[in-house]
C-alpha cells in the first residue's frame, strides 16, 4: 500500500478520511480553504505533522483562489492563512507550516506549492530518521532482547505524511525482528488508538493488543511493558511535552515503574519560543465526544464536561526526546545497567537537569564542528557552536581544535548571565557572550559562529569605505571606534538583494536582506552587548550577522538550521565576491 497519506492531485489535497476508519477507507478530496479547515477541525486529518502540511496546502488553495490576472491579493490570502493556522491551536506544526509558506505568497501559487511539496518530501525523510534514532535508543536502553512496547494515540503515517514517528519507531524495531508485542491504548474519547493505530499495526504486520487507557499502568506493574513510545504536538524550550490527553498519566506510571518514556517527534514540533508547558493553550473539544459514543448517549442529558484534547507532560518525567537530529536526553544518568530507571529525586537541581542533556547534545555539536573544520571554516581553535537547553546553553570549550572535538568538550552556561556551571572541567569559548546575546533576544535553539573565508573577507572589506573619522589603521586593518563610545551605535548593515540564496534565511521577504555588521572589539563581551542591543532594537533582523574580521554568526531553531544558514551566507558572499558585484547593486552599505 502507498505509504503517503497526503497527495496533491489536480488542485486538490487528497487524503484518507480518518473519521471512517477502521471500517471504511474513504477518500477525501479537498479543494477549498473551508474544506481544509473543516477536515482539520473535525479530525478527518489529524496528527501534528499531517495537519501542518495540510494547512500549507490550504495556503496553496487560498493563493490560487485569490490570484487574478497573475496578481495575488496578498491581504486576502494572509487572512485565509490566519484562519487555517487557528484551526487547532495546540499543535505547533500547523502554525509553523503556515508561517513557512507565507513567505512565498507574493511569488504566487506555484511558489507556495513548491515550498509545500518540499515540506511534504522532508516529512517522510525526517520521520524515518527520527524513528531510526529512537529505535537505536530503545535497544540501547532495553538491551538485546525481545521487546514489549506501549504506545498512545496515533503517530503513524496517518498522523504524518509518511512512515510515522513513534509508530515509525515500532516499524523500524519490527523490521529488526525484536518486537514481541505492542500494547495500544484505545485513546479516549475519540479512540485514535483503537481505530487508527490498531489498523496501521495490522496493516504493517506488527503484533499488538488493544487495551483501555486505564489498564496501561497495571500492564507496567505486571511486567508487560519495556518502554513507552509517544509522539508530541508541541515541545517547549524546557522540554515539556504537549500530546494527546492521557499521555501525562502514562509518564507518571512509567517513572514509578522505572520504564523509559520516550517522545519521538520532528524538530518542527519543538517550540523554542515558548519557555514552559504552562504557556501552552490546551484545546477544549465538544462535550458530545465525552457524553456519548458514536450515536449512543452514555451520560445524562446536560451533564457538564471537561474535555481537553491534550495534556502536558513535565520535562522531568520524559526520559528522552528524539528528533531527526538524534536523541536529547532528559534523565540519562538515572538508568542503571539494566536499562531501568532509578527513582528520581523530585528536588533535583536545575544544574543536574541541564547537565543531563550534555552527552547527546555534545555529540551533535562535535559532529557539526568537525564538518565545518574540514571545510576550513573553524581552523585550529577558531569558531564555536552552541545549543540552547531551556534557560542554559551548551557551548564548545575554549582553546580546543574543532577538528578533534569530542562529545564532552562542551560547557554548560546560563543564558541570563553567561556564567558557566561549577564543577565542569573546561572553560567555555571566549565568544560565549555572542551566543547568549542571541539567545536572550531571539527564539534561537542553536548558534554557529565560524570564520568562513568569503563572508569574513567581504564583511571586512565592506567596513572600509566609510570608517569612523576617529578610526586608526594598522597594516590596512580598520580598528572600529563606536560613535560616542556607546554600545549599540556601532553597527552598519550590508544590504544584499537579488539572489535566490536569500531564501535560505527564512525571511518574510526573501528578495533582500540587511545583514548587521559589528566591529571587532578586543573585549568580546562588548561585541555581545552590541549584538544584544541591536537585536532588541531590530526584532525582525535576519538570523545572521557579520563581525568585521571576526567571521559570521548564524542561528536557527535547530543546530542543523543554524549550520545551514551559515553555509548559505558563505555561499552568498562567495557568489558576490566572484562575480565582482560589490557596488550598490546588490550590495549596499549604510548606517543602521
Amino acid at each position: 500500500m502507498d505509504d503517503s497519506s497526503l497527495i496533491w492531485d489536480d488542485g486538490a489535497l487528497v487524503t484518507i478520511d480518518q473519521r471512517g476508519l477502521p471500517h471504511e477507507v474513504r477518500e477525501l478530496r479537498l479543494r477549498t480553504v473551508d474544506e481544509i479547515i473543516d477536515a482539520i477541525a473535525t479530525l478527518a486529518i489529524r496528527g501534528a505533522p499531517a495537519i501542518g502540511i495540510a494547512g500549507a496546502f490550504g495556503v496553496v488553495i487560498a493563493t490560487r483562489a485569490h490570484t487574478l490576472g497573475g496578481v495575488v491579493d496578498e491581504a486576502a490570502v494572509e487572512a485565509e492563512a490566519d484562519r487555517i493556522a487557528a484551526a487547532r491551536p495546540t499543535a505547533v506544526n500547523l502554525a509553523w507550516a503556515v508561517r513557512r509558506v507565507r513567505g512565498r505568497i507574493a511569488a504566487g501559487a506555484d511558489a507556495v506549492l513548491a515550498e509545500t511539496l518540499d515540506m511534504l518530501a522532508e516529512d517522510g525523510r525526517v520521520n524515518r530518521a527520527a524513528a531510526t534514532h529512537a529505535a537505536d535508543l530503545v535497544q540501547r536502553l532495553c538491551g538485546d532482547r525481545p521487546l514489549r512496547l506501549l504506545t498512545h494515540c496515533n503517530t503513524g503515517r496517518l498522523a504524518t505524511s509518511a512512515f510515522g514517528t513513534a509508530i515509525g519507531t515500532l516499524r523500524v524495531l519490527h523490521e529488526r525482528g525484536v518486537v514481541t508485542d505492542v500494547l495500544v491504548d484505545e485513546t479516549r474519547p475519540l479512540l485514535q488508538g483503537a481505530r487508527l493505530t490498531a489498523w496501521e499495526l495490522a496493516e504493517a504486520g506488527i503484533p499488538h493488543r488493544l487495551t483501555i487507557d486505564s489498564a496501561a499502568a497495571w500492564a507496567m506493574a505486571t511486567g508487560q511493558v519495556d518502554a513507552v513510545l509517544v509522539g508530541a504536538d508541541r515541545i517547549t524550550a524546557n522540554g515539556d511535552v504537549a500530546n494527546k490527553i492521557g499521555t501525562y498519566p502514562l509518564a507518571l506510571a512509567a517513572r514509578h515503574h522505572g520504564i523509559p518514556f520516550i517522545v519521538v517527534a520532528p524538530e518542527s514540533t519543538r517550540d523554542t519560543a515558548m519557555a514552559t508547558g504552562a504557556q501552552i493553550l490546551v484545546e477544549q473539544r465538544a462535550a458530545a465526544e465525552v457524553t456519548g459514543l458514536g450515536t449512543a448517549s452514555t451520560a445524562p442529558a446536560g451533564t457538564p464536561v471537561f474535555n481537553p484534547a491534550f495534556d502536558v507532560t513535565p520535562a522531568g518525567l520524559v526520559t528522552a526526546v528524539v528528533t531527526e537530529n538524534g536523541v536529547a536526553y532528559r534523565n540519562s544518568d538515572e538508568f542503571n545497567e539494566h536499562g531501568r530507571l532509578a527513582q528520581a529525586d523530585p528536588a533535583e537541581s536545575a544544574e543536574a537537569r541541564g547537565s543531563a542533556w550534555q552527552p547527546e547534545q555534545g555529540r551533535a555539536i562535535a559532529v557539526v564542528a568537525r564538518q565545518l573544520y574540514e571545510r576550513g571554516w573553524m581552523p585550529g581553535t577558531a569558531g564555536n557552536i552552541s545549543v540552547r537547553i531551556g534557560d542554559d546553553a551548551l557551548i564548545t570549550a575554549s582553546g580546543l581544535s574543532k577538528g578533534e572535538l569530542s562529545t564532552h568538550d562542551t560547557v554548560l552556561v546560563t543564558v541570563a548571565d553567561t556564567v558557566a556551571y561549577p564543577g565542569q572541567s573546561r572553560k567555555p569559548s571566549a565568544e560565549t557572550s555572542i551566543h547568549t546575546a542571541v539567545y536572550r533576544t531571539t527564539g534561537a535553539g542553536a548558534v554557529v559562529h565560524v570564520h568562513s573565508p568569503f563572508a569574513t573577507a567581504l564583511a571586512t572589506t565592506a567596513a572600509r569605505p566609510a570608517p569612523d573619522p576617529r578610526a586608526t589603521t594598522e597594516a590596512g586593518t580598520i580598528v572600529p571606534f563606536a560613535a560616542d563610545d556607546q554600545p549599540g551605535e556601532t553597527a552598519t548593515t550590508l544590504r544584499i538583494s537579488g539572489y535566490e540564496l536569500l531564501k535560505g534565511f527564512g525571511l518574510a521577504d526573501p528578495s533582500s536582506v540587511q545583514v548587521p555588521l559589528f566591529p571587532n572589539w578586543p573585549d568580546v563581551a562588548r561585541i555581545g552587548t552590541d549584538i544584544e542591543t541591536y537585536l532588541r532594537e531590530h526584532p525582525t533582523a535576519p538570523p545572521i550577522l557579520f563581525i568585521t574580521g571576526h567571521g559570521i554568526t548564524a542561528w536557527g531553531d535547530t543546530l542543523s538550521q543554524a549550520r545551514d544558514r551559515a553555509e548559505c551566507l558563505e555561499a552568498l558572499c562567495e557568489l558576490i565576491t566572484r562575480t565582482g558585484r560589490t557596488d550598490a547593486t546588490p550590495l549596499e552599505i549604510g548606517p543602521t
